[in-house]
């Protein structure tokens, strides 16, 4: 990507500060730079449409209410507000049994326009925000252009051979509390966690929110793989935890939840003063989210439980992951199996990629796991992601040894990136 520091119109400097200036993983291994056949397993998202049930029922609400297609008010409309009442209010048993009010609901366009709000009304210039690797790309960005800076505690891999599950990643606390200084604002928790799988237990959960508390810091609880959670694994939301709803935003997104990522909504729960200022932020980054696609997900939350969506869905991927594990055992390399979200890592540290194979200058210098990717892309046809991407420069050693994998794709497009993927036997 081009650089504009030294043109006519030069480019902010918290634009290179949020490293857009280099050329993200998603642009490196978009379908343009990849065979035309190449079965992508590198991006969340996924190839069948939302239920009918609710496309169907969207519609003609769109033909019935004129008001579907004109601005929302900036909190949310209040069809969908009612609906994340009421689906997720049981689930924050710290309410004492009441529903969460309007005013602790914010609806954001995408999980993202809702973390970036947050960010945006809570951080100063110099702040510093806890992100814990390997992490969701957008934090970056998202952070530096605040003015604030991210700070990186790793989560730490398994050693030693088989198949591992996401709890075998492990968070130091002492290492977490020895990243809080003076100027720390914030904290964001991913979990079900993406890449790793990894669901964060009580008991982790509660070592995190005592630190947090000790350090009065605010915590982005970003859970937007709230409903993908497998092998009876319970999802401890941070907020409910004594002394944390306070200083807890939670982030939710229907995109994960009803497969239509394409649609933009996302929402935060909180405490009113948070849910606020974060609302304050928001109205002035878009002012009001997607109007129609408020409708549809509200529709969803209504009817998900008496449909039992949420319970299909989840064996639905857990078939998903179980077929594409399997010709990793086929194989024999080790993963990690994920305990929650859709995707799964992968240690190739035994893949041997031909030593003349060549990379473009756009993957020279990063992450071993980079060559691997772009490896399997041109001669297996099969997109994956490289996880190094997701930790800073003093960690790339810990994300190069794997590679990232989404199984939110029909059976048959897995059953074929499967027998593709075979031909990795032959690198070992």
């Amino acid at each position: 990507m081009a650089t504009s520091q030294n043109a006519k119109i030069p480019q902010a400097q918290r634009m290179f500060d949020g490293a857009t200036h280099k050329l993200d993983v998603w642009s490196i291994f978009t379908p343009a730079n990849v065979p035309p056949d190449a079965i992508n397993l590198g991006q969340g998202f996924m190839n069948w449409s939302p239920p009918d049930w609710i496309t169907k029922a969207h519609h003609e609400v769109l033909d019935e209410n004129v008001m579907a297609h004109h601005y929302s008010h900036p909190r949310g409309r209040p069809r969908l507000i009612n609906a994340i009442s009421k689906f997720y209010s049981p689930q924050f048993d710290n309410l004492g049994g009441r529903d969460l009010k309007p005013e602790e609901i914010l609806v954001t366009a995408g999980a993202n326009g809702g973390m970036f709000s947050a960010l945006l009304a809570h951080c100063e210039p110099g702040s510093e925000v806890i992100c814990i690797e390997p992490y969701f790309d957008q934090y970056f960005a998202s952070i530096h252009f605040q003015g604030a800076k991210p700070v990186f505690v790793p989560l730490h891999p398994p050693t030693g051979e088989g198949i591992k599950d996401g709890s075998e990643w492990t968070l130091n606390i002492d290492e977490f509390r020895a990243a809080f200084t003076s100027k720390t604002k914030a904290v964001i928790i991913n979990t079900p966690h993406n890449p790793v799988g990894k669901v964060f237990t009580r008991e982790e959960l509660t070592e995190i929110a005592k630190v947090c508390i000790e350090k009065d810091v605010l915590v982005l609880a970003d859970e937007v793989y709230d409903c993908m959670v497998y092998d009876g694994k319970k999802h401890v939301r941070i907020a409910t935890l004594p002394g944390m709803w306070d200083r807890t935003l939670t982030v939710g997104s229907g995109g994960k939840s009803f497969a239509c990522t394409g649609w933009r909504i996302g929402w935060l729960i909180g405490p009113p003063q948070l849910i606020s200022a974060s609302l304050a932020a928001h109205s002035r980054i878009v002012f009001s989210t997607n109007s129609p696609m408020q409708e549809a997900v509200a529709i969803g939350l209504e009817q998900a439980k008496e449909r039992h969506f949420f319970e299909d869905q989840l064996a639905a991927y857990t078939e998903r992951r179980d077929i594409l594990t399997s010709y990793f055992d086929q194989i024999g390399l080790p993963y990690t199996k994920p305990e929650g979200s859709y995707f799964l890592l992968v240690d190739i540290s035994r893949v041997k990629v031909p030593e003349d194979f060549e990379v473009p200058e756009t993957c020279q210098g990063r992450g071993k796991d980079f060559k691997f990717c772009w490896w399997i892309a041109q001669e297996l046809k099969i997109v994956g992601i490289p996880p190094s991407e997701f930790y800073c420069d003093e960690h790339v050693e810990i994300g190069e040894r794997f590679a990232r994998f989404a199984f939110c794709k029909d059976p048959e497009l897995l059953h074929a990136a499967g027998k593709r993927l075979l031909r990795l036997k032959e690198f070992i």
